[in-house]
């Protein structure tokens, strides 16, 4: 039976989430055992005080959710989130480039906040609901060749996006897994039958707000 709990990053990344929203959430990642918690940056010191009695990680975003800040603006952003102690790092392609075809820009854009993340692991948001599939296929290469940790599908921010489908997923998972890569899945998992349906098709984790919903 597959522990759902262990694949879910509750996610809170809402403009207007208030401290009590915060509150909620690592309370609910603490009761369900969730592995961990995704936010801003600046609620990681606020999110590694409420966690340390836990093994909840705390992952926060870079660039986000455009991707399009310079490469020295998302090191540094990276290397602050790692200082306030983020444990892994979910940084926006430049979606822009990689339909340029500007494949060195992309590729060291995300070495450089690889370098910043240090040991943190690293995981490359690629916006899928944006990309046709060969460009899904061209990005997952550029992240193996950048030495990421993982590929992610969304942002959840997409107007009218979709978010997270199970064939991206599996065409990414079956890009990048040959190469020690694994594969994110968020954006629009609102329950446990698509939450598994991601899973089946290569990820192993699960990025969504409905963490509590899916594991009932």
């Amino acid at each position: 039976m597959v522990e759902l709990n262990k694949y879910i990053e509750h996610t809170l990344l809402k403009q207007d989430a208030v401290k009590e929203d915060f509150e909620k959430l690592f309370a609910e990642a603490k009761e369900h055992n969730f592995l961990g918690v995704c936010i801003n940056p600046a609620y990681i010191k606020m999110a590694k005080n409420a966690l340390e009695d836990s093994d909840v990680k705390v992952v926060t975003v870079i660039g986000f959710p455009l991707g399009a800040n310079k490469t020295e603006v998302k090191a540094f952003e990276t290397s602050c989130a790692v200082a306030d102690g983020a444990d892994e790092v979910d940084m926006v392609i430049n979606v822009s480039a990689l339909k340029n075809k500007d494949y060195d820009y992309v590729r060291e854009d995300i070495k450089a906040v690889k370098i910043a993340a240090k040991d943190s692991p690293l995981k490359v948001i690629l916006e899928t609901d944006l990309l046709t599939k060969d460009e899904i296929k061209k990005a997952c290469e550029l992240c193996i060749d950048a030495k990421a940790d993982f590929v992610k599908t969304s942002t959840g921010f997409v107007k009218n996006g979709v978010g997270a489908k199970a064939e991206d997923v599996k065409l990414m998972y079956e890009t990048v897994s040959p190469f020690g890569l694994k594969v994110k899945a968020s954006g629009g998992i609102r329950d446990k039958e698509a939450a598994l349906k991601m899973i089946e098709a290569g990820a192993s984790r699960l990025g969504t707000s409905s963490g509590v919903k899916i594991v009932s």
